[in-house]
């Protein structure tokens, strides 16, 4: 009785050791509180929202894709990875040179715009994956490339709030395309220097206002005081004037409502391009009446703008280490860390 009581213990024993060496073979990875994936010996499982991909391993590395939103493109850039693009859509918001030469070079292909794609192209091509935004009226367009054998990967990237996890999609598309120790290396490089400013902005005396966008018809949306605008002002050491707002989403005020709550902005960014101030005033005279107008310091995304692209939407969605040193060198002027380098995507208006 006793020898199969002890048989018994070990047969639960060999079990749980089997159940604990199979969570050991798995290895999950978080990318933010959307994404995430785990893998096991045969198959990778991707979590990106609502959407998940079961990959067959035998098909990891991929080797062609294709991009239905140009905001993906900075991913692939900073990995060295434009070889492995094979179609985009509406190149005209494009702004690596490198996409354009291998476009010209007929390597990567025009498959349309967010009116049309341009499926028969697409399918001629055979694409091994297409990471596009989710979009509800083209599900039908959706079902047809799922059942000709495409990875449809949903990534709504644009809905992360924390600019890290934003960057760390590095890390995914690393492990998708055979390039995870780049990946790691790249982002680990930009979580320090994020990090480095963001300690700099720690130790600041002064915090000045800050107030974001501006006018569109009736309405000024502002970003919430959860939004990823808001938490790189925050981080480069900024006040920024809804920050005690907890939305993530914009937040649609009057001009009223703005004008009583940027009363002592000190700087104004994220403005769309223009020549010059007068030509933001021709758009709404009411600017006139804001002191951050008249004696502030107003600074725009177009630095690095080219026709329709701008690559503060690009480069930028990635480097958010770039885009904070910006914000800390605008911010921070008294400060001399930075003071030899120059603004990368932000531009004054003057």
């Amino acid at each position: 009785m006793k020898r199969i009581f002890l048989l018994l213990i070990l047969f639960l024993f060999s079990i749980s050791c089997k159940k604990e060496n199979v969570q050991k073979s798995n290895d999950s990875i978080t990318i933010s509180s959307r994404v995430n994936y785990i893998e096991n010996a045969d198959y990778l499982t991707l979590t990106s929202g609502k959407f998940k991909n079961v990959i067959s391993k035998d098909k990891l590395p991929f080797r062609k894709a294709m991009l239905l939103n140009s905001s993906l493109i900075g991913y692939f850039s900073e990995l060295n990875l434009e070889n492995k693009i094979t179609g985009v859509s509406s190149p005209e918001y494009i702004f690596s040179e490198k996409i354009h030469q291998l476009i010209t070079e007929n390597k990567i292909l025009n498959i349309g715009n967010e009116q049309k794609y341009d499926i028969e192209k697409i399918l001629s091509n055979k694409p091994d994956v297409i990471f596009t935004n989710y979009v509800p009226n083209f599900a039908n367009t959706y079902d047809i490339l799922k059942k000709n054998g495409i990875e449809l990967i949903f990534l709504d990237e644009f809905l992360e709030q924390d600019p890290l996890q934003k960057s760390k999609y590095l890390l995914l598309f690393g492990k998708l395309f055979g390039a995870e120790e780049k990946a790691e290396k790249v982002y680990q490089s930009i979580e320090d220097n994020y990090k480095k400013i963001q300690n700099l902005a720690s130790k600041t005396v002064n915090k000045p206002n800050i107030l974001c966008n501006e006018m569109y018809g009736s309405q000024w949306f502002l970003p919430g005081g959860n939004s990823f605008v808001s938490r790189l002002i925050n981080d480069a050491g900024g006040n920024y004037i809804l920050k005690d707002n907890k939305e993530s989403a914009s937040v649609p005020l009057s001009f009223e409502e703005v004008f009583l709550k940027s009363e002592n902005a000190d700087y104004w960014i994220n403005i769309s391009p223009h020549q010059n101030k007068k030509e933001l005033l021709m758009l709404n005279q009411n600017y006139s009446k804001m002191k951050v107008f008249v004696s502030g310091k107003l600074y725009m995304i177009n630095n690095r703008e080219k026709d329709n692209a701008n690559d503060y939407f690009e480069s930028g969605v990635v480097r958010c280490d770039l885009v904070l040193r910006d914000y800390f060198k605008i911010f921070h002027p008294e400060d001399v860390t930075f003071r030899s380098e120059p603004l990368i995507y932000m531009k004054e208006l003057k």
